[in-house]
This record gives C-alpha cells, structure tokens and sequence, in this order.
C-alpha cells in the first residue's frame, strides 16, 4: 500500500483517504490532480510483476446498474464446446479451434460453424451429461451477481456458446436474461449445425445498447466482462461511453486490446474483485 500511494504522490497525487473494503485483500485509494490516465500508466508500471489486480476510476457512479457478462471462461470455468467435443472424442482438435478464435486469430462465426459440425450425431443427452459433469461456476460468480442484483442491477448472459447452458446458468445466478446459440437437434442427435441468427461479437454489443437504452442508463452506468476477441466490442463500446469494460483472464490479444483501450484487466484474483472495484465493501 504505501508503495503504491508513494508511487502517486510522487507524480503529484493528493491522496484524499484510504479505506479497506476486505481487509489485506481489497482497499480504496482517494487522489485527485493527477489525471486519470497517467495514474493508470503509473500503476501498470509499477505493479507488471505483482499479483495485484487494481482498476482507477472516477468515483462517481462507481456502482453500476448493468451487467452484461460472457459465459465461458468468465461465469464458468469452462468452455462447453470444448466439453462437448470430450464425449465424442475430439476435444484437442476443437480446443484448439476455439483457442484461436478467442485470441482473434479466426473469424469467430466461421470457427463456431466448423466447430459445430464436428459434433455431429453426438447424443442430445450429452449435453446434460456435460453440464452435470463438467460445468463448474467461476470463483466469484455467485457473488458478483447477488451482489449486484441486490444493489439494483440488471444482470444479462450473453454468451458466443448455446442457450442449453446459458438457460441453467442465469437461473442458477438470477441473471435477468440471457443470449446465445441454439443447436439444432433431430432425433435427438445434434445435426451439426447451428439455428440462425448466430450469437456473435455484434450480438454482444446490441445486447449492452439494447438493455441500456432500455432501463434508460448511460454507458457510464454499464459493466461490461469477458475474455475473448468476440467481447472486444461490447467491452470497447463500455469504456467508450466510461463504463467498466473489463478483460477477465483475457486472451494476450484481448488483453493488449483492452488495457490500449483504458480497461481493466483480471488475471490475477477472481469475479469478487469486481465488486471491490465498485466500491462495495466486504
């Protein structure tokens, strides 16, 4: 702490007050003069080999009143594609895939069709199977949600993944709704493909301007998290308008792209770190 605080008087930061909100864990530091950007400059610097997790911000309307959240390895550990393609035998080859197009690397609709069509004729039942065996939610999740639902938030799961797990997923957490890819299934077989429209990067992005021009919130009012290419602009559009547009253990491309943009980066502490970040205590 007194690193940090010394760090910014010595670029001319007054520092105002200093309060924990979790003890050794999470605190707020108060500063004003130093400008926004060169206090964030400052402290990416300084902290590059830390394991410390920090954001800088205003503080004003810190807590926000929308989320607008990804799926897979963001509010679960896993990505259930890759656990699909498990059951029938195939994961390297499919992890591999969505690895790429996470980072950017593929155009991410063109690598979801590949990618469903190598699951062809799987069992319907495998996907239950999948999410009682292999889904776990994310270190923090249930208290980022709760939290800010019981703070009066909009939460919504927008997922480039299929409705079957973000359905059980939002009702497991209280999101208020979710969006995704649906699967298309005969005879309780997958078919290989995937019900149009796709949920893609734009889907994302219509869903923060839709659910906040529909609840009558500035983009400042938003938070906005995920972890690959495909959230890139929807977090992008987030930090545009002065929201909190936050990588969660991002991609190394998503995560370049982010802190140029004035993001926040998680890569080293969990969901409940955002709620720290809005100034809510433990």
């Amino acid at each position: 702490m007194d690193t940090i605080v010394d760090a910014l008087q010595s670029q001319g930061a007054i520092i105002e007050n200093i309060a924990w909100l979790k003890d050794g864990i999470a605190a707020d530091i108060f500063f004003a003069v130093l400008p926004i950007d060169e206090a964030r400059q400052l402290l990416a610097q300084l902290l590059a080999y830390v394991p410390l997790d920090f954001s800088v911000q205003r503080v004003a309307n810190r807590a926000k009143k929308l989320l607008i959240s990804d799926m897979d390895s963001t509010i679960i550990q896993q990505e259930c594609i890759d656990e699909l393609a498990g059951f029938a035998g195939i994961k390297p080859q499919i992890s591999a895939i969505t690895e790429r197009a996470m980072n950017g690397e593929l155009d991410f609709e063109a690598a979801l069709i590949e990618r469903v069509a190598l699951l062809k004729d799987l069992p319907e039942s495998v996907l239950q199977q999948t999410f009682e065996e292999k889904i776990i939610l994310m270190d923090g999740a249930v208290e980022l949600v709760k939290t800010m639902k019981e703070s009066g938030a909009t939460a919504v799961l927008v997922s480039g993944g299929f409705t079957f797990f973000t359905e059980k997923i939002a009702a497991i957490l209280g999101f208020d709704g979710h969006e995704a890819n649906t699967l298309e299934i005969k005879d309780g077989l997958l078919t290989g493909n995937v019900l149009k429209p796709p949920s893609n990067s734009q889907t994302k992005l219509d869903s923060l301007l839709f659910h906040s021009q529909k609840l009558n919130l500035t983009l400042h009012e938003t938070l906005a998290i995920g972890d690959g290419a495909n959230d890139l602009p929807m977090i992008q559009a987030c930090l545009k308008g002065g929201g909190m547009g936050v990588g969660y253990h991002p991609k190394p491309h998503v995560a370049e792209i982010i802190k140029q943009s004035g993001g926040i980066i998680i890569k080293h502490t969990n969901l409940k770190s955002l709620i720290y970040m809005q100034g809510l205590p433990e």
